[in-house]
């Protein structure tokens, strides 16, 4: 198959993050609006000059992105809905890309938010899907977390990986949260920590599962030219790939679509996976990061355990992963998750992470991955992001 079109052209600008809380009582409605005025405050634009809204949200109903647009006094030419989890902000950064690319927009406010009432979290469960409802319900459990076991048994089982191989991931996360202000966690988190906590859905333990939270991320995609006039700084997106259900036919996930179009990926960027400075992998479990590094190339899958050894992950480490600490040490905001990555790395390559910065930051690899159903997750995408200085 040929290497798609390119992005030439197209830059992502202006990261906001609105701190999360683990419970609000304020509607999705307004973290979107908290998100959106803090894209005008970041960028010097008046909110009314975005002609592009995305959004990515669970909790937004009644409403959709279209009744945003009321809300907000907005008059787009683009507009997008993706309630797809942790897969959204690739699959969002694409289509949105794409719009830009071809005029049919200027500037796309990218948002994703969701609420958390004290009680919501369980009734999302309760109405994510019908697999759900029918696979899982009825044996008592109320989550992914059963899911994610049948998952990390089966991987664990084929690539030889341990919970302490997994668990470096999760301890390097929490050293990384420690340095990012809104970050959820901030007690430092051990392997003897994590190895000792207690289990959920052996073999996923306590640390394996990330917190729910509220919250809200955001960022403009824009062609270079307009952002150059606006004096913003920004990054380039060098490439991108999206698959969804990617290996139908296997039993029970043990890959990811990923691995389908990884050579297109590599390809469009013209670099490899040791060219990048930085890679963020959505986390809502330790082991779907590690699956992630085998499928975008890294390692083969049985050379997992010895990559993960032979690797730090810190921010000051030789291969900084999820930076900001990730979902699981600065907590997953519902659709929020899947930006987190692609906001945290905008900040890098822009050289404004702060405390947490990867020195000489260039190249960054940011994954998805989203909507989990009784065997597997079916969305799952990929992009390069580059700094332009």
């Amino acid at each position: 198959m040929p290497t798609p079109r390119g992005y030439d052209g197209v830059v992502l600008a202006a990261p906001v993050t609105v701190p999360y809380a683990r419970f609000s009582t304020k509607p999705a409605q307004w973290w979107v609006g908290k998100a959106l005025a803090g894209l005008a405050a970041a960028s010097g634009l008046a909110h009314t000059d975005f002609d592009g809204l995305s959004v990515a949200s669970f909790s937004l109903a009644p409403d959709s992105a279209i009744g945003l647009t009321q809300h907000f006094g907005l008059s787009p030419r683009f507009l997008d809905f993706l309630p797809l989890g942790g897969v959204a902000g690739v699959a969002a950064l694409r289509r949105a890309a794409r719009a830009v690319q071809a005029g049919d927009a200027d500037v796309v406010a990218m948002i994703a938010a969701d609420t958390n009432a004290p009680q919501s979290f369980r009734q999302s469960l309760e109405n994510f899907s019908r697999f759900s409802q029918d696979g899982v319900y009825p044996y008592g459990a109320g989550g992914p977390n059963v899911s994610f076991a049948l998952i990390a048994a089966a991987y664990m089982a084929e690539t030889g990986l341990t919970r302490a191989d997994i668990g470096r991931l999760a301890v390097a996360q929490r050293a990384n949260a420690l340095r990012t202000p809104h970050a959820l966690m901030k007690k430092p988190l051990s392997l003897d920590d994590y190895l000792a906590a207690r289990p959920i859905a052996p073999p996923i333990h306590l640390f394996d599962c990330v917190m729910p939270c509220a919250g809200a991320e955001a960022f403009l995609v824009l062609r270079e030219e307009t952002a150059r006039a606006q004096g913003l700084p920004f990054v380039r997106l060098a490439a991108a790939i999206e698959r969804h259900n990617g290996f139908p036919a296997d039993p029970v996930m043990r890959r990811g679509g990923w691995q389908r179009d990884i050579g297109t990926l590599w390809a469009m960027a013209g670099c490899a996976p040791e060219d990048m400075d930085l890679v963020q992998t959505y986390d809502d479990y330790p082991v779907i990061s590690a699956m992630q590094f085998a499928d975008l190339g890294f390692c083969a899958p049985q050379e997992l355990p010895d990559f993960l050894k032979a690797h730090d992950f810190t921010v000051i480490g030789d291969l900084p992963h999820n930076t900001s600490g990730g979902q699981l040490s600065v907590g997953q905001a519902g659709c929020a998750g899947g930006h987190l990555g692609l906001v945290e790395s905008i900040r890098q390559l822009l050289g404004t992470a702060g405390d947490r910065q990867v020195a000489g930051a260039r190249r960054a690899l940011v994954s998805g991955f989203g909507m989990i159903n009784f065997d597997r997750g079916l969305g799952s995408g990929a992009v390069v992001l580059e700094g332009a200085g």
